[in-house]
This record gives structure tokens, sequence and C-alpha cells, in this order.
């Protein structure tokens, strides 16, 4: 292995989680990025600008190394969705969501330890059966997604209220998409199968 080590600029414990799958050390950073949306920003360019960012800023406290930033939205009828905070949000958010489809557009960024950046959007959807009120009350009393945009955690209980789900790595949905990731690593000449651990 080389001696350039991995950091994740996120402390997402999601994200994380979903590094960890890989199986090489890595360490986190807190990137500080201003993720104010630009005027007619799309939520496509928004996630991988604000991908970029978070590498660059993780990049400027660990030069040398690996370097990875990612941002999610859900998007659905035009509108990006935030993060509700509590019940009463979730629940609206939650009975808006009901028999619709949601995109969610993930923004990946890697920088490699000479600077080089490589960066896209990747794009998975859910689709919501027709929920009941009791339905929505119950889930969000037992999972309180709150800190989730959707207001559900699909690693979880949330997969109870999907129809389907439709996209290339499920990785991507919870907010790091690792098979685009690894692609990245592999251009960099950087096998995450083939390293010491």
């Amino acid at each position: 292995m080389s001696n350039h080590q991995i950091v994740l600029a996120s402390t997402s414990p999601f994200r994380k989680a979903i590094l960890e799958k890989l199986q090489l050390p890595f360490s986190c950073c807190k990137p500080e990025t201003d993720e104010t949306p630009l005027k007619n920003e799309s939520a496509i360019e928004l996630v991988e600008r604000l991908a970029q960012l978070k590498a660059r800023a993780g990049f400027n406290l660990h030069p040398n190394n690996f370097v990875i930033g990612s941002d999610q939205v859900a998007f659905c009828n035009d509108e990006i969705l935030g993060k509700p905070g509590n019940f009463e949000n979730a629940f609206a958010q939650l009975s808006k969501l009901s028999g619709k489809a949601v995109k969610f557009y993930t923004g990946l960024a890697l920088i490699n330890p000479e600077g080089q950046l490589k960066s896209s959007v990747e794009v998975f959807e859910v689709h919501f059966r027709n929920l009941t009120s009791d339905e929505i009350t119950a889930y969000l009393h037992l999972e309180e997604p709150y800190n989730c945009a959707g207001s559900f955690k699909s690693e979880a209980l949330g997969i109870t209220l999907f129809d389907k789900l439709l996209g290339d790595d499920p990785n991507t949905l919870i907010g790091l998409p690792l098979i685009k990731l690894c692609e990245f690593f592999r251009a960099f000449g950087f096998d995450p199968l083939i390293q010491k651990r």
C-alpha cells in the first residue's frame, strides 16, 4: 500500500459506516464549507459542487492524501427536500411523499495525493407506497429519522415505506456511492482490493 492515507471529509456516521465496508484504514475530518445553494443552481449542480468543495476543504487540512467528499439532496415535485428536524415536519414530509417517487442525487468527489479531482453525481430513485397517517406516525416514533433528508432511513425500518428502489448502488441512497468511489480509486492507480490492510 502507498504511504498515502484516505480521509473522509465528513462527520456523517452513515458515510463512515459505508466506507468501512472497504476494510481500508481511513480517518475523518469536518470540512468547513458554505452549503448555501447558488442562484438558479439545480439540485445536480448543487451536490456536485458541494462534494467538490468538501473534498478540497479536506485536502487543505490533509494534503498529499486521498480525500473523499460527498453531498446529497432528495428531490420531489421540483422541490429539494431538507432534513425535517422534528416529528411535525417529518410527518408533513412523508405525507407529501406518500405514493410518489423521490430522486436522490448524491455528489461524490475524490482528490488524489497529487491534487487531481474526479467527481460525479449518482442518482437513486425511491418509490413510496401509499401511506396511512397511522403508518407514518408509527414509523416516525420507532425510528425518529429527523436528521435524514426525506424523513426515512432506507437501511433500517424505512424499507417498509417503499414499493421499489431503482439505482445502481444501494450505498448511494445512504450517502456514499461505493461502486463509483472504487472506480475513481482505480482510475488513480489505487485498487482497494489489492492494498495491504
